[in-house]
């Protein structure tokens, strides 16, 4: 059934957009998919593009941004993920993997001097928003697929991983520097302190700086 308020999927020359999106992504042919996306009924309508690329899969269950990571089809993901509203964590049918956990199977497939390339890809796709922490079917997130080996891509998959596990827990630099409100705060109570040491002199050096401050 389709979905409300979406519009009918249309069929270009036998073929329907969902095949022809489908065969855009497994090739990384940007131009069709700028044909398709600049056309009606989805030309200047993110809903419904968003629907159509979020919802499109294969045979196998497999989303259209599956089918470009698992053939490492940069160009084809980056203008995907242009798109306002698409989905970066979509799960398919058979591992329950995620898009990235595609983009690794594929780097391990590729010879050592892909490497580097893919490892790019990865980049891209966390700063984007794949989820770094998610787990397939056999519980493994995409660093455990990671080939043991490729300490580089290991490396960018824990810098993301760090970034979302610490968002927020960062502190205001007048603060970690004692300055501003809540150091003159702090500097009173100083001020107020009871003196800890029993030493004499130490007792009238103390007693003689905290007149100095208070003038």
């Amino acid at each position: 059934m389709a979905h409300r308020n979406q519009p009918k999927e249309e069929e270009h020359e036998g073929a329907s957009t969902s095949e022809l999106l489908i065969e855009a992504c497994r090739r990384n042919n940007t131009d069709l998919l700028s044909e398709i996306l600049s056309s009606p009924p989805y030309a200047d309508n993110e809903e419904a593009t968003a629907h159509i690329l979020n919802t499109t899969t294969t045979v196998l269950g497999n989303h259209l941004y599956h089918e470009a990571a698992l053939r490492g089809n940069y160009e084809i993901i980056d203008m995907l993920l242009d798109q306002p509203g698409f989905e970066c964590d979509p799960v398919n049918r058979t591992e329950g993997d995620t898009p990235l956990h595609s983009a690794i199977r594929w780097i391990n497939s590729e010879p050592e001097a892909q490497r580097e390339f893919g490892n790019a890809l990865v980049d891209m796709m966390l700063e984007a928003g794949s989820n770094p922490r998610a787990k397939n079917k056999a519980g493994l997130t995409p660093l455990q697929l990671v080939d043991p080996r490729n300490e580089a891509l290991k490396e960018v998959i824990r810098k993301h991983e760090y970034a979302a596990l610490n968002a927020g827990d960062f502190v205001p630099a007048e603060e970690v520097k004692g300055t501003g409100a809540a150091a003159a705060v702090a500097e009173d109570d100083d001020d107020d302190a009871e003196f800890s040491g029993s030493d004499e002199e130490e007792r009238a050096e103390w007693e003689r700086q905290r007149k100095a401050k208070r003038g």
